[in-house]
């Protein structure tokens, strides 16, 4: 099993383990961290017209424990470029790839992260502008499809109405910054806001859905520089939501870790 264990890096002994199948050399300023459960043909696809898009960026995913048959070594690496396959063998669920994949990241020198979702509803040409707001200087780079010029398409009504009247003015308080799409996994990071050890983003108590809720909140708090950009988010006409969040008690877990974050609940101590 694999740890990341630098001194360097705050809380190192909290990160999940996790079995790193292959990596390939760094090759690129930032990585792009996708996060995926189960995704089946839905990551295939991404990634394949990820890699014919010549984005240049590494590409990193972190599978919480797929059975499907979607994350063969051989495919992913030969087939689809992907420069590392990390497999989750601790506990916990979306928030803990996280912490399992930034902290790869760091670890290996990149200078910043690019979040996306492995379920193909976002467009992954839009990578390259959270590389240029990473450039730009900034820490933290939320992409919204209601920013002007975003997109979305056939979002649920129920999603919709809680992420534009709930969700979004929530964290907005928290932070003391106005936000419109908060609950989209699409985002950047620099390595200053996730090394700073004022944000120690690698507690366990990041276990579930809390750490992108707790990131939007404490990197204005603490002035770091935050801004939206547009981006597409497109649900499927018909079929299954490509979503891990379907049942209630899992969606009032997820409103009560929101007004934690929104709270400071989650700040260190």
């Amino acid at each position: 099993m694999a740890r990341v264990t630098a001194l360097t890096l705050p809380d190192a002994d909290q990160i999940p383990s996790f079995a790193c199948a292959f990596a390939t050399e760094r090759s690129s300023r930032y990585c792009v961290v996708i996060p995926i459960l189960n995704e089946g043909e839905r990551i295939i696809g991404q990634l394949l017209a990820m890699k014919n898009a010549h984005l240049g960026l590494d590409t990193v995913v972190v599978d919480g424990g797929s059975t499907d048959g979607s994350t063969s070594p051989h495919r992913l690496r030969d087939e689809l470029g992907v420069g590392a396959l990390l497999v989750k063998t601790g506990p916990g669920r979306l928030s803990a790839q996280l912490r399992i994949g930034m902290a790869w990241c760091l670890e290996r020198g990149y200078a910043g992260i690019v979040t996306i979702d492995g379920n193909g509803k976002d467009d992954f040409r839009r990578i390259p502008d959270f590389a240029a707001k990473l450039d730009a200087g900034f820490d933290y780079i939320q992409g919204s499809r209601y920013a002007h010029g975003g997109v979305g398409e056939n979002t649920p009504i129920d999603r919709e109405l809680a992420v534009r009247f709930i969700h979004a003015p929530l964290i907005s308080l928290g932070a003391g910054l106005r936000y419109t799409d908060t609950t989209n996994g699409f985002r950047g990071f620099s390595h200053r806001l996730l090394l700073d050890p004022r944000v120690r983003p690698f507690r366990k108590v990041f276990d579930t859905y809390n750490l992108h809720y707790y990131l939007s909140v404490r990197a204005p708090r603490l002035n770091f520089r935050v801004c939206e950009i547009p981006v597409s988010r497109r649900y499927p006409r018909s079929g299954p939501l490509p979503t891990k969040i379907t049942h209630w008690n899992l969606k009032l877990h997820i409103l009560k870790q929101t007004i934690v974050a929104a709270c400071g609940g989650y700040n260190p101590r």
